[in-house]
């Protein structure tokens, strides 16, 4: 018999996603998918994970967020193998690579193609799961008509998309476009009665970084603090729409940005009840 309630994880090895898992795998009747593109941190992760929680149901497979191909085979696989899909954490992402920046020089060469790799990830990707996850979770719908929530998604931004963030233009990009992404999804999928949230930490110490000298500079935020976010956006069914700023020990749901005046508003309004834009 499978659990009540599936969650898929993706950069669910390690990291703020392996946090995640970890605030789960204790749970009754519960069963995590880490997704992870290292099969080899993974597999570690699993077993000591199982070591850890002999009697947790969890699971590892790997997948590349980047890849349409890679994230439609497995959440085809673990529907196939749980029965339903309730929660998902499209949470895999990368640090800055390249430059947005092109060097400067006498040659009359124009510049090489950017390095796309981060948008490629940290925002493709999320859509990519965003949007297989809303999938599934229309099937649960279909399944229990009378239930009081279909589903849950939760993506992992960034306070680097709240406010500028110098060092990592590209990287700010992806993690703004994951801040409106939630923040404009949230309507139509309250319609279905799915949720969509987005946590959006400071300087949490992991593995993204390119080395774990940058955070000796830092002000750290505890894991704790994503976790506790978590137990926030999962245990209110209010909550949707919701950026959770993680700062400290601290959650801040951050607010978008006022209308500028009257006839934006209206505007915004006017698009949503015509039903295009």
């Amino acid at each position: 018999m499978s659990p009540k309630r599936s969650i898929i994880v993706t950069g669910g090895a390690s990291g703020i996603g392996l946090g995640i898992t970890r605030h789960f795998i204790s749970q009754p009747e519960t069963h995590i998918t880490i997704l992870d593109i290292n099969p080899k941190t993974g597999a570690q992760t699993l077993q000591e994970l199982r070591a850890e929680h002999p009697l947790a149901s969890v699971s590892f497979d790997e997948c590349d967020v980047s890849s349409w191909e890679s994230q439609t085979a497995v959440f085809e696989k673990v529907y196939a193998e749980q029965g339903r899909i309730d929660i998902v954490f499209a949470n895999a992402g990368i640090t800055e690579k390249g430059s947005l920046l092109p060097a400067k020089h006498d040659g009359n060469e124009g510049p090489p193609k950017p390095n796309l790799a981060t948008l490629n990830v940290n925002l493709v990707g999320a859509i990519y799961t965003v949007h297989l996850a809303i999938h599934y979770m229309y099937k649960n719908a279909a399944s229990d008509p009378t239930a009081s929530s279909n589903g849950l998604i939760v993506c992992t931004a960034s306070n680097a998309g709240l406010y500028p963030f110098p060092m990592a233009p590209m990287y700010a990009t992806t993690k703004a476009g994951v801040v409106n992404l939630v923040r404009s999804l949230a309507r139509p999928l309250e319609a279905e009665k799915i949720r969509i949230n987005a946590l959006a930490p400071a300087v949490i110490a992991t593995n993204i970084a390119p080395s774990n000298d940058l955070f000796r500079s830092m002000i750290l935020t505890p894991m704790s603090t994503a976790t506790n976010a978590v137990a926030q956006l999962v245990g209110d069914e209010s909550l949707t729409g919701k950026i959770a700023e993680l700062h400290g020990e601290h959650v801040t749901f951050a607010e978008p940005p006022a209308y500028v005046d009257e006839d934006t508003e209206k505007n915004i309004e006017n698009f949503w009840n015509l039903g295009y834009a």
